[in-house]
């Protein structure tokens, strides 16, 4: 092959290889432009006030394209799929409980991307602010609103897999003082005090005693369910292959999210009720994989994410196993029932 053919091949490669790159950054700037104009269909969104405190409300970030996304937005918990009501506060992940909110946001930089938690007041001003050293994943309130508690990848971006790690962190939001990270706590497993270096947390869910909570442990390829007290710092194996908990309305019961055997390795888990008195576990009614910390609408239901075509939709199922799922809302994430 000759120099000029060379140079003639090389010169076509650079060519495609421009093309690729030019068509890929108009595609996502043509994508980006859609997502700020509102979809057709779509549920409709106006700006207006939100507060914590609303008798009968349910808040959650909304994933509709337009103006309005990723902005907290909030709807009367009877009518989940009616017209939206817009904070012009945007939250990756949300929760909120008894006039105190917790939103983990995005800071857009010149290079790279920074996050952080804000604490809400109950008309979502920020009280406090604090720098999350990941990617937001979790986040939960106490039940008094004391204290809040996030989760963010500090290591991968999936729990589906094993080559990940994790950041937990609870604060007072009273006092403002943090606990940056879960793995400062002492482990008890079987009765035993345990150590190891792989050791992961992640979900938090509160107890309503302010010093009692939940979450899942990781360790050597297996995950549990850990009981946390916040006055001893310890955590306390329960029961295996629990993730992301989440603690009924009358203490008694953890909805979570179970790896089962034969479910492909992205998508594992069903969901599942524990009983914290008898540890017998009841399977729900949705058969799809959910990756969510699912929340209780009542002491009936529990209400959770799923995939859909503008990110995800909420669904609900019976807590007792019986019934179907049933979707609630298209293009939403991150609910709590407030007020």
């Amino acid at each position: 092959m000759t120099l000029r053919s060379r140079l003639l091949i090389l010169l076509s490669a650079l060519a495609v290889l421009a093309a690729v790159a030019l068509a890929s950054v108009l595609h996502a700037s043509a994508r980006a432009e859609r997502r700020d104009h509102t979809q057709a269909g779509g549920p409709q969104v106006t700006p207006g006030t939100v507060t914590l405190t609303a008798p009968g409300h349910l808040v959650f970030r909304n994933m509709a394209w337009g103006p309005h996304r990723d902005e907290l937005t909030t709807v009367p918990a009877t009518a989940p799929a009616g017209p939206r009501t817009s904070s012009g506060v945007k939250c990756l992940r949300f929760y909120a409980a008894a006039g105190t909110g917790v939103c983990l946001q995005a800071v857009h930089g010149p290079v790279s991307d920074t996050y952080r938690a804000l604490i809400l007041d109950a008309d979502l001003r920020q009280r406090a602010h604090y720098d999350v050293p990941g990617i937001p994943s979790r986040a939960r309130v106490s039940p008094t609103g004391h204290y809040a508690a996030w989760t963010a990848f500090v290591g991968g971006d999936s729990y589906a897999g094993t080559d990940f790690s994790t950041r937990t962190a609870i604060v007072d939001t009273r006092t403002g003082a943090l606990i940056p990270s879960l793995e400062a706590f002492r482990i008890v497993r079987d009765g035993r005090p345990y150590r190891s270096a792989d050791v992961n947390f992640w979900g938090v869910t509160f107890a309503s005693d302010d010093h009692t909570f939940y979450a899942t442990l990781a360790t050597k390829g297996s995950t549990y369910l850990v009981r946390g007290d916040l006055r001893t710092r310890t955590l306390t194996t329960l029961h295996p292959n629990v993730e992301c908990p989440s603690l009924s309305p009358d203490g008694t019961r953890i909805a979570y999210k179970k790896r089962v055997p034969g479910l492909p390795k992205d998508a594992p888990w069903h969901l599942y009720v524990l009983d914290l008195r008898t540890m017998r576990e009841t399977p729900l009614a949705e058969t799809r994989s959910v990756d969510d910390q699912a929340v209780w609408k009542d002491a009936h239901t529990v209400v959770y994410a799923l995939p859909g075509d503008y990110g995800a939709d909420l669904y609900e199922a019976p807590a007792d196993g019986t019934g179907k799922a049933r979707r609630i809302s298209v293009s939403a994430v991150s609910p709590a029932y407030v007020g």
